[in-house]
């Protein structure tokens, strides 16, 4: 059993795949055992043929299909669902998150309590177009007064979390947006850890201002409502 699942959702990310894997296997081969699960969101490019061939040097690889496009949050619920590690990383496979973040979220865990089970990416620097900067910083200005999950950044898609307590969490599409939140509504901590940011350097983003703005306000009123009527008890037995 691998120690960590990295996992990826791409969709129509062909040319930052094999710069990505390379980087990921730089970062983590021979520190730790690990595995990495794709999951191609139906791509309308060749993304499940290149990732195909990068099985032959990343032997760690595991690549996941949907037959149907069904989005990140489903590609990353699948991705989680089919690993194998108690511990989960993220990434967007944009090749914008560093890989080499990794071992610095792993050793914030090594060193958090044992209530603490989401390490969060917070890009102190964004290397993003000015419309997405600010909307980004909108959006969390909103998401953080309505929620209080005291997270500075919850897009960013570099991630670490505890396998188990992420699929008890309710599952909606946008979910990966709101996992700060989520996790401490399921009883648990959360942490933010500063990590680089890069320009993308191939393809192009999937995601409008409006596409954020209209779909984010429609989830924030559901995810405020969750966090109104969980509640989360101590229970002992006699």
């Amino acid at each position: 059993m691998p120690q960590l699942s990295v996992v990826v959702p791409v969709f129509n990310e062909r040319d930052n795949i094999p710069p990505l894997l390379a980087e990921i296997a730089a970062a983590l081969r021979g520190k730790i055992d690990y595995e990495v699960i794709y999951i191609d969101d139906d791509s309308s490019d060749d993304s499940r043929a290149v990732l195909a061939t990068q099985k032959a040097s990343h032997p760690e690889l595991r690549v996941l299909h949907h037959v149907t496009r069904s989005g990140q949050s489903t590609a990353v619920w699948n991705g989680v669902r089919a690993a194998t590690s108690p511990w989960i990383a993220t990434l967007d496979g944009d090749g914008q998150n560093d890989p080499a973040d990794i071992p610095k979220l792993l050793a914030a865990r090594d060193g958090a309590a044992a209530d603490m089970r989401l390490f969060a990416g917070w890009r102190t620097t964004r290397r993003d177009s000015f419309n997405k900067r600010i909307s980004s910083k909108i959006a969390n200005a909103v998401r953080s007064r309505m929620l209080r999950d005291a997270t500075p950044d919850t897009g960013c898609g570099l991630k670490l979390f505890d396998r188990e307590v992420f699929l008890r969490l309710p599952y909606f599409d946008h979910m990966h947006r709101y996992l700060p939140a989520l996790v401490k509504r399921a009883g648990f901590a959360c942490q933010s850890v500063p990590v680089g940011h890069r320009p993308r350097t191939a393809g192009v983003s999937k995601y409008g201002m409006l596409d954020r703005l209209w779909v984010g306000l429609a989830d924030l009123r559901g995810v405020a409502w969750l966090m109104r009527r969980g509640k989360v008890t101590k229970v002992e037995e006699l």
